[in-house]
């Protein structure tokens, strides 16, 4: 089975800004924080509003305090102002391109224009725009009500953003034909017609179609009237609860969008499950391999094998004379750390993740002592090194620990946990596996030092921040929503993504360069390829070749199996 997801799917610009802009007020306006109507069109973003306390208010009250956010979809000027006078602290998060569309017909509100607005009368968007024409606002959701309309003197037409595109074609050559002094704004959204435009070519190379959306939502429905259109069999579903996996069970191509209200985090929970179909029905090689994937990746298993692959490989770039205490070191910590992690701080897991979530809670009592059994076999092990290695492991597990809790008991403020540092995720984990995949090999004995060492550091410790800062920039949205300060959030999705292509670069060069004067064994030349290896997985996810799921993830770990497969393939041909 194939998934295509659309490239447009999820939040749009606008969307995007003012669920950052209502996420961010607690730590920059006056609370208590609530929004006038619904902030967007999604239940579940809605929902999780109202656990930080931030409710909707639908009326004016006689005596506001705190701050009230403009919901996207915009607000007539009157309502601004009535709240204004209220005593509330005014943020406007209407969308820039409703904005737009409000100046343009304001401005000939003021030339006593007639406005016609094409969409839903009883959208807020709407209702917002009519607020700005006065008693020159018209509002026209078929062509019977537009035939049926007096001639005006003079009058601009516009469109809600997320109108139907075919619809106001029809509109724009009524308006040619029968008033063409009428003045006609192309004010749909983009963002929209290419949504539309995508799920009609999607309609095409699909079997069937998901649309992800709330079902109050405008565009979203217009989505799944596109889809249903083209006579594929479409599936407007809300979460991954409501997908009818039995239907689909025998499709071989889906294709998934989604409205421009739906988060990402949404989105990827119905990729996982869909992901999931193949094996509902195959009880052979691809059941158990997908299953087994899952099983390691959940268990971390398959990361902690990765340090342990990066640790030999270490290893044997230093010409380290003793490799495997270093190597289950590197094991026995990565799996024990990650484990406690996740068990402490899964509250990000229930957004990004809800099936690692899941299986956190209902497994906590196993994880937790396979944890405190792996941290407890690393110590003794590191201890049997020599004293530094034990003291060395001890302070990183120490530090591993209190990521996740506060500094002292009745700590208060914004950085009360190490987890609260912005970027401390990324930066503390590339550490951590680099010290323990090189310093603990250098500490056995003799071997490479210097430059060399320093080199082998770099790649190490490169190509985990990485990884790591790969999977930040998939859970961004869930990140926020929990208000967790990752690198991508800290700096955006574009300098992220830069930063990433600049480090790759930066491994590959010093890998190479360490090697051609002789600071490294040729084993170095063929340990390059790891990075160019996690180079074209970002690269095939961001042109969307890729999506996020089990499959991607098991990708982005094999990196580190993929160094200890060379070195050991490098090896047994004598080539190191």
């Amino acid at each position: 089975m194939k998934i295509i997801v659309a490239k447009t799917a999820g939040f749009c610009m606008g969307v995007r800004r003012a669920v950052e802009m209502v996420l961010d007020a607690p730590g920059k306006h006056r609370q208590p924080i609530c929004t006038f109507g619904p902030l967007i069109h999604n239940p579940q973003v809605l929902e999780l509003l109202e656990e930080k306390g931030m409710s909707a208010i639908d009326r004016i009250p006689a005596k506001g305090e705190g701050t009230v956010l403009i919901r996207a979809h915009g607000v007539p000027p009157e309502t601004k102002s009535g709240l204004k006078a209220a005593g509330f602290n005014v943020i406007d998060a209407t969308c820039p391109r409703v904005i737009k569309v409000q100046t343009i017909i304001a401005r000939h509100a003021r030339q006593n224009h007639a406005a016609i607005i094409i969409g839903n009368r009883d959208h807020p968007e709407v209702i917002g725009l009519l607020g700005y024409a006065g008693d020159n606002g018209h509002v026209v959701d078929n062509m019977a009500d537009l035939d049926s309309l007096p001639a005006f003197d003079q009058a601009i037409i516009v469109a809600q953003t997320t109108q139907n595109m075919q619809f106001f074609e029809s509109v724009k050559a009524w308006a040619a034909a029968n008033h063409p002094h009428y003045k006609v704004f192309d004010t749909i959204c983009d963002s929209t017609a290419k949504r539309q435009a995508e799920v009609r070519q999607l309609a095409g190379a699909v079997d069937a179609i998901v649309v992800v959306g709330g079902r109050n939502s405008g565009n979203t429905q217009r989505l799944a009237e596109l889809a249903r259109e083209s006579g594929k069999p479409t599936y407007h579903i809300e979460t991954e609860a409501d997908l009818d996996i039995d239907a689909l069970a025998g499709t071989e191509r889906i294709g998934l969008t989604a409205g421009a209200s739906t988060p990402h985090w949404i989105i990827r929970r119905v990729f996982r499950r869909l992901e999931t179909i193949p094996t509902r029905r195959d009880a052979g090689w691809r059941r158990i391999l997908f299953n087994m994937q899952r099983g390691l990746l959940l268990t971390n298993i398959y990361v902690a094998a990765g340090a342990g692959c990066l640790s030999y490989a270490c290893s044997r770039l230093l010409e380290a004379p003793r490799v495997f205490p270093s190597v289950l070191v590197a094991v026995l910590y990565v799996l024990s750390m990650h484990l406690l992690n996740h068990l402490t701080g899964s509250q990000e897991d229930r957004y990004n993740d809800p099936g690692r979530a899941a299986f956190y809670t209902g497994h906590q009592f196993f994880l937790g002592l396979l944890a405190v059994v792996a941290g407890g076999a690393g110590l003794l092990t590191a201890y049997a090194m020599g004293t530094w290695p034990f003291f060395i492991l001890l302070a990183m597990s120490l530090l591993g620990l209190s990521y996740n809790l506060r500094w002292l008991p009745g700590a208060t403020g914004h950085y009360r946990r190490i987890k609260d540092i912005p970027g401390s995720k990324t930066i503390l984990i590339a550490l951590a596996w680099g010290v323990v995949t090189t310093v603990f090999p250098a500490l056995t004995g003799a071997g490479r030092a210097g430059l060399g060492a320093a080199a082998v550091f770099f790649w190490a410790t490169g190509m985990v921040f990485v990884r790591t800062a790969f999977f930040d920039l998939l859970d961004m949205q869930g990140d926020r929503i929990v208000g967790k300060e990752t690198l991508p959030i800290l700096f955006g999705e574009k300098k992220t993504i830069l930063m990433l292509k600049a480090m790759i670069l930066a491994i590959i060069v010093v890998l190479g360069g360490a090697g051609s004067v002789g600071l490294l064994p040729s084993l170095g030349y063929a340990l390059a390829v790891c990075p160019v290896f996690i180079g074209l997985v970002v690269n095939a996810y961001l042109k969307g070749h890729m999506l996020p799921g089990i499959r991607l993830e098991f990708l982005v770990e094999t990196l580190f199996v993929l160094t200890g497969l060379i070195t050991v393939a490098w090896t047994v041909l004598g080539m190191g």
